[in-house]
């Protein structure tokens, strides 16, 4: 693999604008997500729906508004993560037509399994707050207007 730096790209990365940098980035860091996700078991999706479920059993339409995707989309990701066991959907009580997610012990463990991914992938930048920091402001000021809460 090229050296980020190459010229055989166009300029040298240390002369690309923020944009490409930040984009450059961001596909790189998905990349290691996605593959490091896949030798777990999970996707992306799978560990949103995992990550949301630590705060107890949700339903599905609240689950997909949470995530910001079609309740449909939310109903494949679900599935999968039930036929591996690591939710269980039942119907609500007090309201057949819903479905409540709750998270088992299987999922637990799978969720607390990616929170040291960061560190695994990305060790150099595991204590560095300034950097998540940024990223949280772009990510606020960008999302204002898209998503609003």
């Amino acid at each position: 693999m090229a050296e980020a730096n190459d010229t055989a790209q166009g300029a040298p990365i240390e002369e690309w604008p923020t944009g490409r940098l930040l984009g450059t980035a961001a596909r790189m860091v998905e990349h290691a997500w996605t593959t490091a996700l896949d030798e777990r078991g999970l996707t992306h999706a799978g560990l949103i729906v995992l990550d949301f479920l630590q705060a107890g059993p949700q339903s599905q339409i609240d689950l997909a508004r949470l995530a910001r995707v079609e309740t449909q989309t939310m109903s494949r990701t679900i599935e999968r993560l039930e036929r591996q066991g690591l939710l269980a959907r039942e119907k609500d009580a007090r309201d057949r037509r819903r479905h409540v997610v709750t998270l088992t012990p299987a999922g637990h463990q799978a969720w607390v399994q990616t929170r040291s991914l960061e560190g695994e992938l990305f060790p150099e930048f595991a204590n560095t707050e300034g950097l998540r920091d940024a990223l949280i402001a772009i990510i606020r000021s960008s999302s204002q207007s898209r998503w609003r809460a």
